[in-house]
């Protein structure tokens, strides 16, 4: 087994189950509070995409990993839909049109400019996240694990686009990575006692179960 080939299956399993904790966390404590749903909504888009972009250029880690996101990435949009009153075909739609949107860039422009579309899509859901952890009263309903392994996950996946020489996977990585990183820091010091900035109102902890 080659390095790249085993650095993928390790992100592969890394990818496929990080989301588990955040699942798990709103499921337990039906608290939303410093989730984004905007960040899942691109999530959903990006699982989509890189499935059509490992399909384009036969990895079968992208394929898998990204194949088996959605079995977190929408149920965790389920209830944040309902934690915010909406109905789920709403929810949903944005991430869809965004994940067209890139793979017609693959298709389209090839791998490069695909890497540049999917760096894209990372820094609107980083964002996302990014201003729910600044501007929430509270990030309780953020899964701790979910956080750390976002950036172990994106430092795998550089490492196995760095060996296999895949421009557009490099790019994102290294992006991702980054913003991930940020998003970790901030988190933490917001659980060290961070005041939020420009707080804004939540819903009640127990809506995602009415």
């Amino acid at each position: 087994m080659t390095a790249a080939v085993a650095l993928g299956w390790l992100a592969v399993v890394i990818n496929t189950t990080m989301g588990l904790p955040q699942l798990f966390r709103l499921v337990r404590t039906r608290n939303v509070e410093g989730v984004s749903l905007t960040a899942w909504r691109l999530i959903l888009a990006m699982n989509l995409a890189w499935t059509a972009h490992g399909i384009r250029i036969s990895q079968m880690p992208l394929i898998v990993t990204n194949v088996l996101g959605p079995l977190t990435t929408v149920p965790i949009l389920y209830l944040l839909a309902r934690a915010s009153g909406r109905k789920m075909l709403p929810t949903l739609m944005p991430g869809l049109v965004f994940a067209a949107a890139a793979i017609g860039v693959d298709l389209a422009f090839g791998s490069a400019a695909y890497g540049v579309a999917a760096v894209g899509l990372a820094v609107i859901a980083t964002v996302g996240q990014s201003l729910e952890l600044i501007r929430a009263p509270h990030v309780r309903g953020v899964a701790t694990l979910f956080m750390v392994l976002a950036v172990v996950n994106q430092l795998v996946w550089l490492g196995w686009a760095l060996l296999v020489a895949d421009p557009g996977s490099r790019i994102s990585a290294t992006s991702m990575a980054s913003m991930a990183a940020f998003n970790l820091v901030w988190y933490v010091l917001r659980r060290l006692g961070l005041r939020a900035f420009f707080p804004v109102a939540v819903l009640e902890p127990d809506v995602v179960g009415r």
